[in-house]
């Protein structure tokens, strides 16, 4: 019987390919080095190629794609379970391959090249920001040495260092000056790039259609579009609002038996990324929905009065999400409801 399904373990530089038939019997499989990959699988018939979702596979789930081949990516956690015996290329392989028979698996959206862009820019600008707070913290320490104390946060080390560099009276030698102008210039440095970083996603918006449509959602701006775009690119992959939601792990999660549900705190699966700033967008909603009047904003109130604000700014995000998905899948602009 002719292969219909193709479990592909990918790595640097050796593939392990598991080939079964439409019933799941196993066909053949094969090692391969990397420049002999997409020359071998030009030679079969169409068939379903599955790989994990990790490093290279957006790029090689493009490349076998051309090729003319159904191409679909698994979480790495959903195939875990399939591994039979020990851990090896091949086993894994086939367990690929079995997961991806299953009728209700979940798969990972394919990321475009541009997608890629998109979320290199926000890796960038998360490092750059993760550098700029552990310069803030070291700088912070070394001057409580000296007995010098600055408030928490990037803006009070921004404001108070020159301060502290021009004062002669602080007890700093020359030699600990210098170590600290040192500083300043390397914290101006990462401001200028983080910032760089912020135009440039900016400026990547502007041309992208779908990022403009989730940039007029309230509680949704420039940085948030950008990374949902990079993230699920048109969100068809998913049924509904709901499941992309979910998807983001803005949804209970749950411990049921015996036919008694049980509901715990969010979920927090999916992209933590993503979900930290639909979460910041719906504490600007909140913080500003006491001065409106609109169905929206009185429905945040309510549920803030209620549940109080951890919980009311899930359920906002979760609501946010719901709203970006159907902007993004029907085309439509965001109108504020009244």
């Amino acid at each position: 019987m002719n292969i219909t399904t193709i479990g592909l373990d990918i790595a640097k530089s050796i593939f392990h390919l598991y080939a079964v038939n439409q019933v799941g019997r196993y066909i053949k499989k094969k090692q391969l080095k990397r420049h002999q990959l997409l020359k071998h699988l030009a030679s079969l018939e169409s068939c379903l190629v599955v790989m994990e979702a990790c490093g290279g596979a957006n790029y090689w789930a493009r490349e076998i794609k051309a090729l003319g081949h159904e191409v679909k990516l698994i979480s790495p956690q959903y195939v875990k379970p399939y591994v039979k015996g020990n851990k090896n290329d091949y086993n894994d392989a086939q367990a690929i391959a079995e997961a991806a028979q299953r009728p209700n698996m979940r798969f990972v959206p394919i990321k475009s090249v541009e997608q890629q862009d998109v979320q290199n820019f926000h890796r960038q600008r998360e490092r750059i920001k993760k550098e700029r707070n552990a310069l803030v913290n070291q700088v912070r320490g070394l001057l409580a040495e000296y007995g010098i104390v600055i408030n928490k946060g990037v803006a009070a080390v921004r404001r108070d260092l020159p301060r502290i560099l021009e004062d002669a009276e602080n007890g700093l030698n020359a030699l600990s000056r210098e170590l600290f102008a040192e500083l300043q210039e390397e914290l101006q440095a990462l401001d200028e790039r983080f910032v760089r970083c912020d135009h440039r996603i900016k400026s990547m918006n502007q041309g992208n259609a779908v990022c403009q449509r989730l940039d007029g959602i309230l509680g949704i701006g420039p940085i948030t579009a950008s990374a949902t775009y990079a993230a699920v690119g048109d969100g068809k992959e998913f049924k509904n609002g709901r499941h992309y939601s979910a998807w983001l792990g803005l949804v209970p999660g749950q411990h049921s038996s015996g036919g008694k549900p049980v509901l715990l705190g969010i979920s927090k699966r999916g992209n933590r990324y993503l979900r930290t700033l639909y979460i910041h967008g719906a504490r600007a909603v909140l913080r500003h929905s006491t001065s409106k009047q609109d169905r929206f904003s009185l429905w945040a109130q309510q549920v803030l009065s209620r549940r109080g604000y951890n919980k009311a700014c899930v359920a906002v995000a979760n609501k946010i999400a719901r709203m970006a998905w159907v902007i993004m899948v029907k085309g439509e602009s965001y109108r504020v409801p009244m």
